[in-house]
């Protein structure tokens, strides 16, 4: 007799990230170091290169027993509990012998291809969520993929075609309007139209994991908020407006508020979330209140995915120092 899906841990798909950087090395001593990552909370799935978490493991976590599965079955044996740590094996030819810190095509190849792979099982139900290591956007690069980076790929397996990225840090919660854009073009898209799109995202996707009323709180755009228009105008022509009309359909949201000010009231509980206007804006509040344990979450996919909120860190690399503090498969089992 077969026990109903939703009685069993959930089955947190891990991805292992650019084989020249650091992920290898952080997945493999956050599971060698946390129970709970292996226990009743959840059941994780190695995805990548099987020689790449091969050689990690021998390295930074020897005691680590590792399994290896090709299907949907043989998974479901192991999130009963089952020996070692599943891995599903994508191979990439040479991936297990890329130069530490180096962007290669290898390395960028078998990024995206695992990425895709878990994307596939999330897809099918045969994973529950999906955290990600770092990939190095050269790399990806140098492999011929347009993608910048996981949420792009991400976006294009799933025809997602609004997707937003969350940074989490505590009680501190910061979705970002714009990422990868850069800063002399990120003003162009706040507009009214853009604003309320993402606030209407952050208040689905908060309602989606089970908060009835979600308080959201917007950044200005300009310094103190634009002062009545003397340092800018987006305020008043295209950020309030935008929540004026959020407000109107019964979400509960309010701003524009001046950014030096928005993210800490956000850390202090007052709102579930705040909305970020570019890039910066919203990762150096996040990571100045806590930069090892801060977390990424997308907002908008059919599936929970996380990652760790850092990069590949060349300079880091294949030398046995970098933290594992910040442990995404946590985050994907829920807020």
């Amino acid at each position: 007799m077969t026990t109903p899906q939703h009685e069993r841990p959930p089955i947190i798909a891990i991805t292992v990230g650019d084989p020249a950087g650091i992920g290898p090395e952080v997945v493999m001593k956050a599971l060698a170091a946390n129970d709970d990552l292996r226990g009743e909370g959840c059941r994780p799935l190695l995805v990548g290169s099987r020689a790449v978490v091969e050689a990690a493991r021998e390295r930074f976590a020897p005691t680590l027993e590792l399994a290896s599965v090709s299907s949907p079955q043989e998974l479901a044996a192991f999130a009963w509990g089952g020996g070692g740590v599943p891995v599903w094996d994508v191979p990439v030819e040479g991936a297990e012998g890329v130069p530490f810190g180096e962007a290669t095509a290898i390395g960028g190849s078998a990024s995206v291809r695992a990425i895709e792979e878990t994307a596939r099982l999330a897809l099918a139900g045969t994973v529950d969520a999906m955290a990600t290591a770092p990939i190095n956007k050269e790399s990806v690069h140098l492999a011929g993929y347009e993608d910048i980076g996981h949420q792009e790929v991400l976006a294009r397996m799933t025809g997602t075609s609004e997707i937003a990225t969350m940074l989490m840090a505590g009680r501190l919660r910061a979705v970002h309007l714009t990422t990868h854009v850069p800063f002399r073009e990120a003003a162009q898209y706040v507009t009214r139209e853009r604003v309320l799109a993402r606030i209407r995202l952050i208040d689905r996707a908060f309602k989606q994991w089970g908060v009835s009323a979600p308080h959201i709180g917007v950044a200005a755009l300009n310094p103190h908020g634009g002062d009545g228009g003397l340092l800018g105008r987006e305020e008043l022509d295209e950020i309030a407006p935008a929540v004026a009309d959020a407000q109107a359909e019964g979400i509960q949201v309010v701003g524009p508020i001046p950014a030096d000010s928005v993210f800490l009231r956000a850390a202090s509980g007052e709102f579930h979330a705040a909305l970020a206007l570019y890039h910066d804006q919203g990762h150096i509040a996040v990571k100045m209140h806590d930069f090892h344990g801060s977390v990424s979450v997308n907002l908008g996919l059919p599936f929970v995915r996380t990652s760790v909120d850092h990069m590949a860190a060349r300079l880091a690399t294949g030398r046995g120092f970098a933290s594992e503090a910040a442990t995404p498969a946590t985050a994907a089992t829920g807020f």
